[in-house]
């Protein structure tokens, strides 16, 4: 049985056509396979590694604490060093209203929670969220999607949940006396990196405080720098009531987060008691890599220079083929005009040690998202390549 027969025999697929590279390692901003080919990384495990591959300070913090001890206890009963020090330093560079996190296992689980906060802290059932938003695939998460052909196969989920338009106007309206909380990427993802436009973000976060209504912003992809700030929502002058995270807050570890007021969050301790619980939530070994994953990126110019990289990939990614580049910083989409043009260019890339990705329902883009270090000649590198492919697939009349 070859390794591809045995990848699919042992471990459940997400999708019949894997990428299926045969990994051997991983060095900033490159992935190597068990032949020895090396492959550029232009997605950078979805938005997950957001300072590169196998970063040598994350993975001294990392054997640091294995050194000392893993798993103790249950998430809250004790106090912990890296998971103490980590909420401290990061709800310390947020706005004062959002100074208490909960750790996590995943963006999904984050997602879950702040749901719950939300009807917690109201006492309202309504939750309402985006057309074509992506936040997860758990049973909450589901219901939150606004894709009815991803969730229908799942039914019944979570009841009295109602969708928007991200940047409607007229949809604001939506939301009432009713509303517990409204969900929002603060740049869509799935839906193909779309901005917030003309102030329709603030005009919701007013309207969220006028009904007491609490607004829940997904900083899973855009946040950790990415976009220029620390987080996306950062970029359009709001605060919200509860910010998810996860992705890149890890350093390459599987972990989540939701952060809110202290006042909020002790809301959780009772009537029920542990409103919310988690046994590996704040684990010690993947908490000091997210510490050490904030360090670095906050310590130089690592975030703000994703807005001045942003630009060399508009530079040097110019090619007829290409219809417009959406999204901001190193969250970026090139459109095409035929929607089988992204697949298809993705698997001709993966030949030319290219990695790039797609994104879950635009299905006319392509999807880069790489390490927040990747250096200008890397930049250059991946886009000369794949102006270079697209050429040759306009010759071949492919385009």
């Amino acid at each position: 049985m070859t390794r591809l027969e045995e990848f699919k025999k042992y471990q459940a697929q997400t999708t019949p056509y894997p990428l299926a590279l045969d990994i051997d390692h991983a060095s900033g901003s490159w992935i190597w396979d068990k032949s020895g080919k090396k492959y550029l990384d232009l997605e950078a495990g979805v938005s997950a590694n957001v300072i590169g591959h196998s970063n040598p300070r994350v993975i001294k913090a990392i054997k640091n604490q294995l050194d000392k001890y893993m798993h103790v206890m249950v998430y809250g009963e004790f106090i912990q060093d890296a998971p103490l020090a980590f909420c401290k330093m990061l709800t310390e560079m947020l706005e004062p209203e959002l100074n208490c996190m909960y750790m996590v296992n995943s963006g999904t689980e984050a997602i879950e929670a702040s749901i719950k906060l939300a009807k917690r802290v109201t006492g309202r059932s309504e939750m309402i969220g985006a057309k074509w938003a992506y936040h997860g695939n758990t049973q909450g998460s589901l219901s939150m999607l606004g894709v009815e052909e991803q969730k229908s196969a799942f039914r019944p989920l979570i009841p009295d949940v109602h969708f928007m338009e991200f940047n409607n106007w007229d949809d604001i309206s939506m939301i009432t006396e009713r509303t517990a909380g409204v969900l929002l990427e603060s740049i869509q993802g799935g839906a193909g990196f779309i901005l917030p436009k003309d102030g329709w973000l603030t005009a919701v976060r007013k309207r969220c405080t006028e009904v007491g209504a609490q607004l829940i912003i997904d900083e899973i992809q855009p946040g950790f720098g990415r976009c220029g700030r620390l987080m996306g929502y950062q970029n359009f002058g709001i605060t919200p009531d509860i910010v998810a995270v996860g992705k890149a807050m890890g350093g390459g570890l599987p972990v989540g987060g939701f952060i809110s007021s202290l006042e909020k969050m002790q809301m959780f301790l009772d009537n029920p008691k542990m409103g919310h619980v988690t046994t590996f939530g704040g684990n010690p070994v993947i908490a000091a890599s997210c510490l050490e994953t904030l360090r670095i990126l906050t310590e130089g110019d690592i975030i703000p220079q994703t807005l001045e990289k942003e630009k060399i990939f508009r530079c040097h990614l110019v090619h007829p083929a290409i219809k417009e580049i959406r999204g901001m910083g190193l969250m970026l989409a090139p459109m095409f005009e035929k929607k089988d043009t992204s697949t298809l260019l993705m698997q001709r890339l993966l030949g030319k040690g290219v990695i790039t990705f797609l994104l879950l329902y635009e299905k006319h883009a392509l999807r880069l998202s790489p390490p927040l270090t990747i250096s200008e000649e890397e930049i250059i590198y991946g886009c000369k390549k794949i102006c270079e492919e697209l050429d040759l697939m306009q010759n071949e009349g492919l385009l």
